[in-house]
């Protein structure tokens, strides 16, 4: 499989937060002008299995392992290792909740990845939160 780079505009990584965050008019902004992979992103995020085959199915397995190893999957970390995605890393750990790691990327001069791995955070925690909730009940 043909990996794809993930080189952006400072502009892009700032849209590719603000999806994240749930700005969907950006979300469909990103899909329709030539960062699929980013909206598509949000959706897998948000565990949407289509989204999700996506990425893997069009050389985006490094933004799934990102995906996977926020949510702890241990073999998803070690892929990124094997593969020397460390900012990647850096950004799973950050948005779960690693402080170092959010740190590393700001002292390193990656506060655009730092960002993105804040808003991460939020929506896994947000998940997170509703997944354990027992009030909650999803009709989705």
């Amino acid at each position: 499989m043909d990996v794809k780079k993930l080189e952006y505009p400072a502009k892009v990584m700032l849209a590719w937060a603000e999806a994240i965050g749930g700005n969907k008019q950006i979300t469909e902004w990103l899909i329709k002008n030539g960062y699929t992979e980013l909206g598509i992103f949000v959706y897998a995020l948000k565990l949407d299995n289509d989204a999700r085959k996506w990425l893997m199915d069009n050389g985006y397995p490094h933004l799934m392992a990102l995906i996977c190893a926020v949510e702890r999957n241990k073999s998803a970390m070690e892929w990124l290792q094997r593969y020397n995605y460390s900012i990647l890393e850096k950004m799973a750990l950050a948005g779960d909740g690693d402080e170092d790691a959010f740190q590393w990327l700001m002292d390193n001069n990656y506060r655009d990845f730092a960002y993105i791995a804040k808003k991460i955070q939020f929506v896994k925690d947000d998940i997170e939160d509703r997944n354990n909730d027992p009030h909650y009940i999803s009709f989705d």
